[in-house]
């Protein structure tokens, strides 16, 4: 379970642009402030199994985009990718290899 919320949250900060606003608040509070479903629904004045569904629609739909972009799979590829480089270099790469982590 905790792989598919570090999956999602990571999804959503890379894909929640192309989201409606109802969407982004309900994955929000999901996944990022940790509400239940009956909170949720509570919050907004709908029912438990509107939520779920909003939300398992929306979960679908980060997947798609990321099938389609790949910009996760990519992030973790660079992530990947530096790590190889910081161990393999010298300490006088090292700032430069700093510099281009904080570029994602």
């Amino acid at each position: 379970m905790l792989e598919k919320t570090t999956r999602m949250n990571y999804l959503y900060d890379f894909y929640q642009s192309l989201l409606t606003d109802k969407q982004r608040s309900y994955m929000s509070l999901y996944y990022l402030d940790d509400f239940s479903l009956g909170e949720i629904a509570e919050e907004y004045a709908v029912s438990r199994q509107a939520v779920y569904d909003n939300i398992k629609r929306t979960e679908a739909m980060l997947e798609e985009y990321e099938n389609k972009l790949l910009l996760f799979k990519k992030f973790q590829e660079r992530i990947q990718l530096l790590k190889q480089l910081r161990d393999s270099c010298d300490e006088q790469m090292l700032p430069i290899i700093d510099e281009l982590e904080k570029l994602d």
